[in-house]
Order: structure tokens, then sequence, then C-alpha cells
């Protein structure tokens, strides 16, 4: 992607994480200005991570991204990218989805009071995952004909329900059910306040190095990227879905999001027209893609992609050179979990 000289200011939830530090990086590159929010000993890592870009990069400390009132915080700010979720496992279930509708909407909210008309907004593929493929209290992928009496699947959403999620015993579930349930919520804020731009992405696992100012992550922070360092030991396990983005290439779509047209030119009514015709059976295995929808909004052409052996590879000699500092650091070197 070509540079920019724009200087503008752009506002970033998530920086401190995966895909964040990737688009972080991009936005300086090309041109941005970033003022990230982050919490604690995090925002003090992310401001000696890039004090090497002076003013152009700036940290805002916020406590609780849900409840707190920041408005100072988008004095200036011409784009908000919102990207920090909260991930199961860590708080009740209630707790989550909580936090990631309220956190969603507390951001969005502030923002357009302050001004600001676009927003990009981090969601997953997991938010319209195939009805097919949803969670059970095993944790399994049941048959089409087990999902009529557990839930009640809409045609681009998963089918999960809330109750469903609070109960499951399932962190995927749980993790599911946010990010549809915080995207609805913002679309559904998105359809009363017209005049804002509001534009989600939905990628699914990410693979990749991580950006040189990276903090060395240990084995609980590797991200999706564990998956790949799990085939790197015989007894390692192989990942349960085969979908991925390179982390690079996710960043390089946020970024390209900011000056994308907008959403009232390329948006939701063709979707809509897409969803109401079935879709063709297909024999194969290897379904085809269409990167038109891509092309088209954010400019991004199948070449601009990295190839499946690029980030294969360049995930693999990340995680060894972490591995080798993990050695040199004393820390104990074994099969991590599945993620």
């Amino acid at each position: 992607m070509s540079s920019t000289t724009s200087s503008e200011l752009i506002f970033v939830t998530g920086a401190s994480g995966f895909l964040g530090s990737h688009v972080v990086l991009q936005l300086l590159e090309n041109g941005y200005r970033v003022r990230a929010a982050a919490r604690g000993a995090k925002a003090d890592l992310l401001k000696a991570s890039y004090a090497g870009y002076g003013d152009r990069f700036e940290v805002v400390k916020i406590a609780d991204i849900v409840h707190d009132q920041f408005p100072d915080a988008f004095v200036g700010v011409s784009a908000v990218m919102h990207l920090a979720s909260p991930l199961p496992g860590r708080v009740p279930p209630a707790e989550i989805l909580k936090a990631a509708v309220d956190g969603t909407l507390n951001v969005i909210v502030q923002g357009e009071k302050a001004g600001v008309r676009r927003m990009v907004v981090t969601s997953s593929i997991a938010s319209v995952k195939n009805p097919q493929e949803s969670f059970t209290d095993k944790g399994g992928f049941p048959p089409p004909r087990m999902l009529l009496s557990t839930y009640q699947p809409a045609p681009d959403w998963n089918p999960i329900t809330r109750e469903f999620a609070l109960t499951g015993g399932s962190d995927w579930a749980t993790y599911a059910a946010s990010k549809k349930f915080a995207e609805l919520a913002l679309w559904e804020w998105a359809d009363q306040h017209p005049h804002v731009d509001v534009t989600t992405l939905n990628p699914t696992y990410f693979y990749g190095p991580f950006t040189p100012l990276f903090p060395v992550p240990d084995a609980s922070v590797l991200s999706t990227d564990l998956h790949v360092y799990n085939l790197l030991f015989p007894d390692g396990v192989f990942p349960a879905e085969t979908r991925y983005v390179d982390v690079r290439d996710a960043a390089q779509a946020h970024v390209r999001a900011l000056s994308a047209p907008p959403t009232a030119a390329v948006g939701r009514k063709r979707i809509a027209r897409l969803i109401t015709a079935a879709p063709k059976a297909l024999p194969a295995d290897v379904l085809p893609m269409d990167f038109g929808r891509v092309e088209e909004v954010l400019g991004m052409k199948i070449a601009d992609f990295h190839t499946t052996e690029q980030t294969t590879l360049d995930t693999v000699d990340a995680l060894i050179a972490v591995e080798e500092q993990w050695r040199k650091d004393g820390q104990p070197i074994k099969t991590p979990p599945p993620y």
C-alpha cells in the first residue's frame, strides 16, 4: 500500500494486541498519527515501544472502556478504530457479553458526540459463522437437524442465543455470542446515526509474524499463532479449523477502510440483496472465494495478500525467534495447550 501524506489523528483501542500492533504500525507508516487507548502497564509499554515516532504516537490511559467517560481522548480525532474485545475464560460469560456490547457502544457513542464521523470496528467471522458449524454444550459441531430445537438461525448471523452463551459452558460459544451481539448493537446504532460511516471487518484466525516493536510474548499471549506453534512439536495438536488470514493483510484492510467509499455508496443494501438468494450447492470440499467485494470497498486485490507459503514461513520464523529468546531468558520450552 502506498504511503499517504495524511496527518489525520486516529483513535485506536486494542493497540497492544497482535492485530492492534500491526494496525498501529501500518497507520504510522502511512502517515497517520495515532492516539492509542490502554490500561495501566500496557499504556506505559506502548509509550516506550513507539517513542521513536515522537508526537505522532500518543497514549491515553483508560481504566474501564465499558464505563469510563473520556471525551478529551477524541479531541482532534478523524476516525475511531475499535479493535479491543474481551476474551472468554477469565470472567463469567455474562460479563464477557456485557463488556463486548457496552464497550463497543461506549467508544462509538463518545466518538460521535465528539464529532468523529468514521468508525472502523473489528468484529469476527464468529459473528456470521455457518449455522451448520455451530456450538453445542459438548463443544462440537452438530448436524443441521440438531440446530432446530436449540437455535433460531438467521441468514447472516451465527444462530447462537444469548441464553445458550450464558449456560452452554463453552468459552467459544461465549466468544461467538459476544462478537455477534456487539456487532448487532453497533449496526442498530449505525442505522440510527446515518451521518456516521461505520465499517466492520470479520476476520478469522490471525497468523503471521509479530511487529518489530511487539514485546516478546510468552506462550499465553501468542494469540492464534499458537495453532502454528503447536505444529512445531511432535505431539502438537493440529488446528481444529484451517481458516486464517495473515495478520498483516487484516491490518492493511483496517487501514484501507479509513479511506474506503462511504457506507451509503457500497454498504449494507447490497449485502441485503445478496443474502435473499439461496446459495448454489457446490460439491467441492474447497470452495471458491470471491474477492470482488474486498476490491470494491477496500481496493485490495488478490495479489495484495500474502500467500499461504509466505504466511506460514514468516510465522514459523517469528515463533522460532520467540522461542530462542525464551531459552535465553531461562523459560522452559514445552508443548503448549491447544488454543
